[in-house]
């Protein structure tokens, strides 16, 4: 696995056109499973679960979780059992048919399935005492692997070699990934949010971890909400790696990379502003949305 990502610098009339450089750090390619933000996030918290003598590690997710498919490959690979609270009662008769949970049960992962309404209370301790019971001791990770080591890792993500961009941008899932890109920025940058979710809590949840004020959320860009997706994104998608040969996924970079040359189209970026685009992985997931997409008679993702 390489930790540190060249970044590809995108030719597009566009860009050309309004005098903007654009840039992608293709993190995706860290490693096919444990890749992007993902690897960034297990990274320090890994380490902490071996320091602590634990050889469990227990998590959360929904049914396409990339966090769920590399923390299942992580644990293989490092020597931990891992433990996935699933987001849904209804997956327990039919996961094998999902490719991520298909993939994490092949990497050793051992599913918990749960209503939403008791997902909801997953971080009580109601909630988790009879786990303990169940599973024994085990380290905990949460939904999306956001907490202080995760956001450690994640400030890796931007290197010396990122000095000269002015705007870094990411997309948003619990804003761990911001976070830590933010603490690491360098004097004059700011960074960009695409969210990939609707949610009123996020600039609060990222206040807990981000230590400067260099960032900003640009929250128009989540296309209906956490996982949705339409036929223009798919369109877009597709277009752009027919153009640059580079694949993004349809939950987060996707949508980040469309809101970024939305932006552009709309001269929200001054000419000759350098941007620097994070490509936090999350491919794994097209297989799994192909699925779905199909399903209600939309255009595929190529693959």
């Amino acid at each position: 696995m390489r930790e540190r990502m060249v970044n590809q610098k995108i030719a597009l009339p566009l860009l050309a056109q309004k005098q903007i450089s654009l840039s992608i750090k293709s993190e995706d390619l860290i490693h096919p499973l444990i890749s992007g933000n993902k690897f960034r996030k297990l990274k320090y918290n890994l380490i902490a679960a071996k320091k602590q003598g634990l050889d469990t590690i227990l998590t959360f997710g929904g049914a396409y979780s990339n966090h769920i498919a590399a923390t299942a490959y992580s644990g293989k690979l490092h020597g931990f059992k891992t433990i996935g609270v699933i987001r849904g009662e209804e997956l327990s008769l039919k996961w094998e048919e999902n490719p991520t949970l298909k993939l994490a049960s092949d990497h050793g992962m051992q599913f918990k399935f749960v209503s939403r309404a008791e997902y909801r209370d997953k971080e009580k301790e109601s909630f988790l005492k009879p786990l303990q019971h169940e599973f024994g001791a085990f380290f905990i990770l949460p939904e999306g692997g956001t907490n202080t080591l995760a956001v450690l890792g994640c400030s890796e993500i931007v290197t010396a070699e990122d000095s000269d961009f002015n705007v870094i941008c990411c997309s948003v899932g619990t804003g761990g990934t911001l976070s830590g890109i933010s603490n690491a920025t360098f004097e004059n940058q700011r960074v960009l949010g695409f969210p990939a979710v609707k949610s009123g809590f996020l600039n609060e949840d990222i206040c807990k971890f981000a230590q400067r004020d260099t960032w900003e959320l640009i929250e128009d860009y989540h296309f209906g909400g956490y996982a949705k997706v339409t036929a223009e994104l798919i369109d877009f998608i597709n277009s752009f790696k027919a153009q640059t040969q580079i694949p993004l996924d349809p939950i987060y970079t996707g949508k980040m990379i469309y809101g970024i040359l939305d932006l552009v189209g709309k001269d929200y970026f001054p000419p000759k502003t350098k941007i620097l685009a994070i490509h936090t992985g999350g491919l794994q997931g097209i297989k799994g949305m192909n699925i779905l997409l199909k399903k209600k008679n939309l255009p595929v993702l190529s693959v």
